[in-house]
């Protein structure tokens, strides 16, 4: 047989490596996100510096993260498109997305990071703040975080339902918006309460209250992307499920199985099996196909006899 009609004839084993998740929609309503968030960005810093509100400056700053995070977002969404069939990423660029996201949890973390520094030395060193005109910024600083999370809360919310696909890059950018409404009313209330009240202590409380949350929501991103980023392996109830849908069935031994994460939705898995029959891969493929999320596999028959019969 010729190398020519050799190629041809194999053709039906090749087949797509790009298990990305590729959200155009999604891609877009980041970008509107993105430049909504930068203009309040800028407008929540000059005027919190100008009335010395540490509310306000923490939520301009935590906006500018924001804007950086989403600027993240939209380039991983890129790239990973761009590269989707290059051969140079062995299972596609899933993890890419991913990469994003576990990249804006950091991003949060580092906020609220600040936040708590910010806030403590307001606590020693106070400052006289302009409510009026903090309390109107951080009022549009609100409006438009709400906004934005309108915007992502469909796609985020199509993504998270049950057995539909997860896009851990959008949900970042979701958990960001988010974390930018919850500092905008906190802020709010602080001058509210510091303006009617004489509570100027409630300025950094709010400060350090909202970097609690914002470091939970930074811990809860990271614990659902770093299993991904680390290959770690399905629930044991899915592998040996596999392993009994072989040997239950066969009079065959699973010597060896490994199962790791391509993105957040797409598992691949390599099984070593034992037989003294001639059953082919495709024999085994076939005896797990009822578990669509193992979208790469890959079997290795061992023979006990020197020879496959």
């Amino acid at each position: 047989m010729s190398r020519r009609s050799s190629q041809y004839s194999s053709n039906h084993l090749k087949h797509s490596h790009d298990f990305s998740h590729h959200n155009i929609k999604g891609e877009k309503r980041t970008l509107y996100v993105l430049i909504l968030t930068a203009i309040t960005m800028v407008v929540e810093i000059v005027f919190g510096t100008i009335s010395s509100s540490m509310a306000l400056l923490a939520d301009g700053w935590h906006m500018a993260t924001h804007v950086v995070a989403f600027a993240i977002t939209l380039f991983t969404y890129r790239y990973a498109r761009k590269n989707a069939n290059n051969p140079a990423f062995s299972f596609g660029t899933g993890k890419v997305n991913v990469l994003g996201a576990i990249a804006s949890a950091i991003a949060l973390a580092v906020v609220a990071l600040f936040m708590v520094v910010e806030s403590v030395q307001r606590f020693f060193e106070p400052q006289q703040i302009r409510f009026t005109e903090a309390i109107t910024v951080a009022f549009v600083g609100l409006v438009v975080n709400l906004a934005g999370a309108m915007l992502l809360r469909e796609d985020n919310q199509h993504n998270h339902t049950r057995g539909r696909t997860q896009d851990h890059n959008l949900h970042a950018a979701y958990i960001h918006v988010l974390a930018d409404a919850l500092t905008s009313l906190l802020a709010i209330f602080a001058l509210v309460a510091g303006k009617l009240g004489g509570l100027y202590w409630c300025d950094p409380l709010m400060g350090i209250v909202g970097a609690i949350m914002i470091a939970r929501w930074s811990l809860a991103l990271i614990q659902q992307t770093s299993p991904i980023l680390l290959d770690r392996s399905i629930g044991d109830s899915i592998r040996f499920d596999m392993i009994d849908a072989i040997e239950g069935k066969t009079q065959d031994k699973v010597t060896d199985i490994h199962i790791w994460k391509l993105d957040a939705n797409h598992y691949s898995a390599i099984i070593s099996v034992l037989t003294s029959t001639a059953n082919t891969p495709e024999c085994y493929k076939s005896l797990i196909s009822k578990h669509p999320q193992i979208a790469h596999i890959t079997v290795e028959v061992n023979y006990t006899n020197s020879e496959k019969r």
